[in-house]
């Protein structure tokens, strides 16, 4: 039997929602440094797929790998975790 291929999945903050159906989501995680121990903070950003643009900056979202939609685009947002507090 062929298993299914798993697919990578990251959560992370949306940072800017101003394009048509793409969210760029900042992914933060923990690193510790090689020789000196510290503790240190790592991000990068993703370009990822909300086709109904009900996602808006500051949402925390889940993404999963996908089919790549464009030059930069290969990720696509699944879940909704926690909503942006209104300040």
């Amino acid at each position: 039997m062929s298993e299914a291929k798993l697919k990578r999945t990251l959560t992370g903050r949306i940072v800017s929602d101003k394009m048509d159906k793409t969210v760029t989501v900042l992914v933060e995680h923990l690193v510790k440094h090689p020789l000196y121990g510290k503790v240190v903070r790592r991000s990068k950003k993703y370009h990822a797929h909300d086709e109904t643009n009900q996602y808006h900056e500051g949402d925390l979202v889940t993404i999963v790998e996908g089919r790549p939609l464009s030059k930069t685009k290969s990720w696509v947002v699944t879940a909704l975790i926690e909503k942006a507090r209104i300040v």
